[in-house]
């Protein structure tokens, strides 16, 4: 049984605080990263800051050792917190490390040293080919918000787009000529995804007058998906509409639109896609976040064998 402990109501002392208000700055003005971005970051490092100050480790950032991290990371691990909290709190020390050594604040980076405890292994979840089509094909192909459910849904699998990223587009992001649609994703960065032929289809589709201009209104501008009420989808409609199709088609889970982008690269994966060419379409800017996917692909192909071979299946 994990212990929980209470979140000090305290703060850190005011040089490790000052340093990460600096380096919040640097995420948002000189790397253009998101106001939500740099709130995870500011949070995850806000509570280093207070283990360093609790544990009385620590008053600046020029006095952090890789031992003040790694006890850090054993603490959260008895505390039971995720394994991929682990890492995106890790990231985020290991963030500010590097900042500081490019500032000048100190010579070395503590945390290159500070390999990741070995944490239980989360594997995100993920839809089986079947799971996806069941939920692809539901929406009602007779109605505006169908026709718009059916090519959200399509683009999203089609190409692996985050919710915030498909929510975000405009008409003219798609380019129906050469089968592709630019992206603006994490940090303001831009790429450019191949669209399927399905997927295509369907937002033409959604396009023509049955679609969405029967959901426009005299003030919609120019995004791509739009609501009852003529505006930009939001991810929390998103998320709700999902659940409805999931709903119809019969799927006794919990799916989060996040799933479909898993989706989308743990299939291309299984039929032999470069993991290289995932993780530029997914906009990982670290190759070792896609490689997440091939341990996901691993633990299919294990369950396959212990389900289908005569030796490896229970009697």
């Amino acid at each position: 049984m994990t212990r929980r402990r209470e979140e000090p109501n305290y703060v850190p002392v005011s040089a490790v605080r000052e340093g990460i208000d600096d380096f919040t700055a640097f995420l948002g003005l000189e790397r253009g990263l998101s106001g939500h971005t740099v709130c995870s970051y500011e949070k995850d490092l806000l509570q280093f800051g207070d283990f360093l100050r609790r544990k009385k480790m620590a008053g600046t950032w020029r006095s952090v050792s890789p031992e003040h991290l790694s006890a850090w990371l054993a603490e959260l691990n008895e505390d039971g917190v995720s394994a991929r909290s682990v890492a995106r709190k890790l990231s985020a020390v290991r963030a500010i490390a590097k900042f500081c050594v490019a500032q000048g604040i100190r010579a070395d980076d503590f945390s290159e040293i500070v390999s990741r405890p070995k944490f239980r292994n989360d594997l995100p979840d993920t839809l089986s080919v079947e799971e996806v089509s069941k939920i692809l094909e539901t929406p009602h192909p007779e109605t505006p918000q169908g026709l718009r459910d059916r090519a959200m849904l399509e683009l999203m699998y089609g190409s692996g787009l985050r919710a915030s990223e498909l929510c975000g587009l405009e008409i003219q992001s798609v380019n129906f000529d050469e089968g592709v649609v630019r992206v603006r994703g994490k940090g303001a960065k831009e790429r450019v995804v191949p669209v399927g032929s399905q997927a295509v289809r369907a937002i033409l589709n959604y396009l023509s007058e049955g679609g969405r201009p029967r959901l426009a209104k005299p003030k919609t501008g120019s995004a791509l998906f739009i609501s009852t009420w003529g505006k930009a989808i939001s991810r929390k409609t998103l998320w709700h509409l999902l659940q409805e199709q999931v709903r119809r088609a019969g799927i006794n889970k919990k799916i989060h639109p996040h799933q479909l982008r898993h989706a989308f690269a743990t299939h291309l994966l299984a039929n032999g896609a470069d993991l290289r060419v995932i993780q530029e379409m997914l906009g990982h800017a670290d190759i070792g976040t896609t490689q997440i996917y091939t341990a996901v692909e691993r633990s299919r192909l294990t369950e396959e064998h212990r389900r289908s071979h005569p030796r490896s299946r229970n009697r």
